[in-house]
């Protein structure tokens, strides 16, 4: 049954949350710069993640520990003007909130005051409860991350997915309790069975996010370069691709360099 969307002017932490107790699923994807921001938020997506995924996407790193937070702040801050309705949420990245509550408060503020973002996003459970306390404590909203956590990836050693076993399941059922606990306004769960993921949804009063989590949820959240298909070379099932902009756009500028060098391009119209 189809449920009716109440039109918010501007997305925040309260309206994703009445989202859910009304069953209105929440759409999420990311962006790292001004033009791609204003497309997907025009678009009508509901939440915007500058994703420390831009270490990937935009940087051609082969995880996302590199990326820092001066660069994450420039991402977001373009992100930010671009956007007009969507609630944008900012990846804390690795090696600035792990090592003591004090350094995820200064870069939680950091990011809140250099860019302008609306909240910011954190990798774990338990074992960073008192950083997520001293944050939210300061008035800056929270957004948890459970799962495949991928500053983590050197630890887990793959990206297969995570929470088929027991012990893992059940310690991410009492982290996303743990995090709804101390005030987190939502959770993004990644690569877990689909079966736990909804199990999660169920639990907690918070919204859900997942990616490769199932249907089960409260919302979903995708790299907008993957699923418009202008990344050819990755292709987990959980990813639907929308376009094929990798072609599209290879095949327009191969056209552009060819009338270029044909002396095509620009014709008596295209000139002053």
């Amino acid at each position: 049954m189809s449920v009716a969307k109440k039109d918010y002017k501007r997305i925040t932490t309260k309206s994703l949350i009445e989202m859910k107790a009304n069953g209105e699923k929440i759409s999420m994807l990311t962006a790292y710069d001004f033009t791609m921001a204003k497309i997907v938020d025009t678009a009508g997506v509901d939440v915007i993640l500058v994703g420390d995924s831009a270490s990937n996407v935009m940087a051609g790193h082969e995880t996302t520990l590199p990326i820092t937070l001066d660069q994450m702040i420039y991402h977001a801050s373009g992100v930010v003007r671009g956007t007009t309705r969507a609630l944008v949420v900012v990846d804390l990245p690795f090696g600035s909130y792990q090592s003591d509550s004090k350094e995820a408060l200064r870069s939680s503020i950091r990011i809140m005051k250099e860019s302008g973002g609306h909240a910011v996003k954190m990798e774990g459970g338990k074992e960073i409860k008192e950083s997520i306390k001293k944050i939210l404590n300061a008035g800056i909203p929270v957004m948890g991350h459970l799962g495949l956590t991928p500053q983590s990836i050197y630890k887990f050693g793959t990206y297969t997915v995570r929470a088929k076993e027991d012990a893992e399941a059940e310690k991410l059922i009492e982290d996303a309790q743990i995090l709804e606990r101390i005030g987190c306004f939502a959770l993004v769960l990644e690569k877990i069975p689909a079966h736990l993921a909804e199990r999660v949804a169920k639990t907690v009063s918070i919204p859900v996010i997942g990616i490769g989590a199932g249907s089960g949820v409260d919302g979903q959240v995708l790299v907008t370069h993957d699923m418009l298909g202008m990344n050819n070379e990755f292709s987990p099932r959980f990813l639907r691709r929308y376009m094929n902009l990798y072609d599209d756009m290879t095949a327009a500028i191969s056209r552009y360099a060819d009338d270029v060098k044909s002396g095509t391009f620009p014709n008596s119209k295209e000139q002053y």
